[in-house]
């Protein structure tokens, strides 16, 4: 009876040495995982940080994109005005000589 006693004694601490080096083994995955986790999460927020970015610089590069367009619509009409006042100038010019001399 005693002998049994200790075989199963026996057993129970292998099996608890067993058990103690599983659960070792899985509190050193868990922080793997929690590792991982936690680089998992900063990559997700340099992502988001890195969309902002690329919303803002996209926003900045179709601004300057209008930027030519708009100095070209500018420069249209200024030499559109500058050919009118020419046109309107000559016209007044020949009238009034002609007023004047007659």
């Amino acid at each position: 009876m005693d002998q049994d006693v200790a075989i199963k004694l026996n057993d129970h601490d292998h099996e608890i040495s067993s058990l103690k080096h599983r659960v070792k083994e899985c509190e050193e995955q868990q922080a793997t995982i929690n590792k991982l986790v936690n680089s998992v999460d900063k990559l997700a927020t340099n992502m988001e940080n890195m969309l902002e970015e690329q919303k803002t610089q996209r926003r900045e590069i179709n601004e300057l994109k209008q930027v030519p367009a708009e100095d070209f619509k500018y420069y249209k009409r200024l030499i559109v005005g500058c050919i009118l006042t020419g046109v309107v100038g000559a016209i007044l010019g020949a009238i009034l000589t002609l007023v004047i001399k007659g």
